[in-house]
């Protein structure tokens, strides 16, 4: 990829817009100023972007367990059945991300939904239907959590890594309409040149109010960022790794705080823990261009975190069977 004086807009707008999309009337017009374009020229691209299934979406996402619910859960389907499984778990609703990957736990899931209960009778009707063990791994603590992926990687085989967002969310109090605008940002922004108005026309609510509320939502902390929702494995960025190591509850966050600020590490956290089915408690997520940039990035983090004595898992994706933004509304609520 060429330096970014000599990119082009569209790959500017990918590389430079996958965050702080403006909260203004007409935020198109200002990514179309910054790029020296017309704002019609990034309205066509974003849509070309969509169709090519280079990008999910323009919107946000939330910060796990703010606004609605979420975890992490895993299950072993026998091989002859990984299909016919995940295709169910792809019907749920509230089930937004299904992987299958390397290992006897081999589907993985997230499910999401307005709150704990909802999540809950997500994973029991999955249990009822497979007839499965089915591991809810509850996020416990956040270390570092954005997939944001660069277009011109810091080095080779490392997408860009983001510093871990300092805003809590402890000051966060719900208003009115949260859950319908947070759910319009993990659903996607229309792509239209007042998108704040027309997602106020159909909630009922002042396009202003509508800025101001997000501006406010984005200032806690409960939205990380809103900007270009990009797809990695269309940019390039195809291999897919979580690793996990069983790491003693007393060493955990320094661990923890060190692996996230790893480079190529995404997302970093520490889960529930099940002591003889799956003992690992410490996560991260590694995407790369080839496996052993992958392994390569895993290792180094490691040794910087310095958990080399601990039990390691790496466990590659397979195949990604859905990839969709959270649920926060029940789903006749949803906008």
């Amino acid at each position: 990829m060429a330096d970014m004086a000599k990119m082009d807009f569209r790959d500017r707008l990918i590389e430079e817009w996958q965050r702080d999309l403006p909260l203004t009337s007409r935020p198109f017009a200002v990514v179309a100023q910054a790029l020296g374009v017309h704002e019609s020229d990034v309205l066509a691209a974003l849509q070309e972007f969509k169709s090519e299934g280079l990008i999910n979406r323009v919107g946000g996402v939330v910060r796990p367990n703010t606004i609605g619910a979420s975890t992490l859960a895993a299950l072993s389907a026998p091989d002859l059945d990984v299909g016919a499984v995940a295709a169910m778990l792809t019907c749920e609703p509230g089930i937004n991300h299904v992987y299958l990957r390397e290992n006897d736990w081999n589907l993985w899931f997230v499910v999401t939904g307005p709150d704990r209960a909802y999540v809950q009778q997500v994973l029991q009707r999955v249990m009822a239907r497979t007839r499965l063990t089915v591991l809810d791994l509850a996020l416990e603590t956040p270390y570092h959590i954005d997939l944001g992926f660069s277009l011109q990687p810091s080095r080779p085989g490392q997408p860009q890594h983001y510093a871990p967002p300092t805003r809590a969310c402890e000051s966060y109090t719900p208003a009115p309409h949260d859950r319908d605008l947070v759910q319009v940002l993990t659903s996607g922004l229309p792509l239209v040149a007042e998108p704040f108005k027309y997602i106020g026309a159909a909630l009922g609510i002042p396009e202003a109010q509508i800025i101001e509320r997000l501006t406010a939502l984005v200032a806690q902390g409960v939205i990380p960022r809103i900007g270009v929702i990009v797809r990695h494995r269309a940019l390039g960025w195809r291999s897919n790794a979580m690793a996990v190591w069983d790491v003693p509850p007393e060493d955990i966050d320094r661990a923890g705080a060190l692996l996230a600020k790893a480079p190529g590490v995404n997302l970093c956290y520490r889960r529930t823990r099940y002591a003889s089915a799956w003992p690992f408690n410490l996560y991260c997520m590694v995407h790369a261009r080839t496996r052993d940039e992958a392994l390569s990035c895993i290792v180094e983090a490691q040794s910087q975190a310095g958990i080399g004595r601990y039990p390691r898992q790496i466990l590659f994706s397979l195949r990604c069977y859905k990839q969709t933004g959270a649920m926060v509304s029940h789903p006749r609520e949803a906008a």
